[in-house]
């Protein structure tokens, strides 16, 4: 079983860029009437207590969403202050939501959601917050392959590996575009690490030569410590939302100036 575990990174740098784009995409899926389906394959444990030991022994979460709150990253009305505000009235003052929670906080009544989790503990910590969804212990690329394209038709698929297997650099884009070729109108979004020896590149490249009409956003950072390797933070957004691309931007600018 694959020993990642992101309680000691939950709420960084990389969690706001990519829960900010991931709210600000669903915020706007929502404001059309039509219900949709919201899918990620690896959905984590939902919720994690920044007031955790895990938390503060890294100080990533107080660089992160600690720092972006202070600094008003998130104005007032910003999809995922929006989630973040309705998780911790739930949860508490430090309380911080997995992209699960960011989802389940913004989709309506009528939509669905399917989470897979393998690893047992992480399924066993999704069962007991997100009970909106359909959750699925099991391989997240078996999950989606068997459910796209799902019902409704219209939704969004999220891909958010441990990247702990290096395999997944090579697969991802021949995957993605399996998955693209059988949902053509489904927003396929995956987040990947920036890492300092830049492995992420060739995959991103694949991407961007089969899908150049896809949002690809990067953002660089400083490393959380001396000799940490993660670097910044991507994802590449097949069928974007109309007006993800000005948060794209928007959040390029804030983490240029870092």
């Amino acid at each position: 079983m694959l020993s990642y575990q992101h309680a000691y990174h939950a709420g960084n740098l990389a969690d706001v860029h990519k829960h900010a784009l991931l709210a600000v995409a669903l915020a706007r899926m929502v404001e059309k009437p039509k219900p949709l389906t919201y899918l990620e394959t690896h959905a984590g444990r939902g919720l994690y207590d920044l007031g955790a030991p895990e938390a503060r022994r890294t100080g990533e979460a107080a660089a992160g969403i600690t720092r972006a709150l202070a600094e008003g990253w998130l104005p007032e009305g910003h999809p995922l202050r929006t989630a973040l505000e309705a998780v911790r009235a739930a949860h508490g003052p430090d309380a911080y939501p997995g992209s699960p929670l960011v989802a389940g906080a913004l989709l309506r009544p009528g939509d669905r959601a399917h989470l897979a989790e393998l690893h047992p503990a992480e399924f066993a910590a999704l069962q007991a917050v997100a009970g909106f969804a359909d959750l699925r212990h099991e391989d997240g690329f078996a999950m989606a392959n068997a459910l796209l394209p799902p019902t409704p038709r219209r939704g969004l698929l999220l891909i958010d590996p441990s990247y702990e297997v290096k395999a997944d650099y090579d697969r991802l884009p021949g995957w993605i575009g399996r998955m693209a070729g059988k949902w053509n109108v489904g927003v396929i979004a995956l987040w990947y690490p920036i890492l300092s020896d830049a492995r992420h590149r060739p995959m991103a490249q694949a991407l961007a030569a089969a899908h150049p009409e896809a949002l690809r956003s990067e953002v660089r950072f400083p490393p959380a410590r001396p000799g940490h390797g993660m670097v910044g933070s991507g994802m590449v957004v097949l069928n974007p939302p109309f007006g993800l691309e000005v948060e794209a931007a928007r959040l390029a600018a804030i983490y240029a100036g870092l």
